[in-house]
C-alpha cells in the first residue's frame, strides 16, 4: 500500500467515532474493532463496508461519557501492538526451539 491518508475522520462528537480505514479490508477492520470493544468505557465497536468492490471500512466507536472515543481507539491500537510484538517473539521462540 503507498503511503498517505490512511484515516479519514467522518465524524467525531465527545462519545462517538466514525473513520474511513482507506485501503483496508475486514481483517484490519475486523481486527480493529474487537479490541476497541475490549477497552474500558467503549460501549459499541463495528464497523461497517457499504459496497464490498468500491468501499473503504467504516469503523464506528460509542464510548460512554467522559471517554474519548479517539483515546479508546488510540487504547485499542496499541494492545494490538503489544499482541504482535509477543505473538511474533513466541513464534521465534518456537521456531529457535525446532531449530536447534
Amino acid at each position: 500500500m503507498e503511503r498517505g491518508e490512511r484515516i479519514r475522520i467522518r465524524k467525531l462528537t465527545p462519545t462517538t467515532l466514525e473513520a474511513e480505514l482507506v485501503g483496508e479490508d475486514h481483517t484490519i477492520a475486523n481486527l480493529v474493532a474487537k479490541y476497541a470493544l475490549n477497552t474500558p468505557g467503549v460501549k459499541y465497536a463495528a464497523y461497517t463496508i457499504p459496497h464490498i468492490l468500491v468501499s473503504n471500512p467504516v469503523l464506528r466507536i460509542v464510548t460512554e461519557e467522559g471517554v474519548n472515543p479517539l483515546d479508546a481507539l488510540e487504547e485499542a491500537l496499541k494492545r494490538v501492538l503489544e499482541d504482535i510484538a509477543d505473538l511474533k517473539k513466541q513464534l521465534r521462540e518456537a521456531l529457535g526451539e525446532e531449530g536447534a
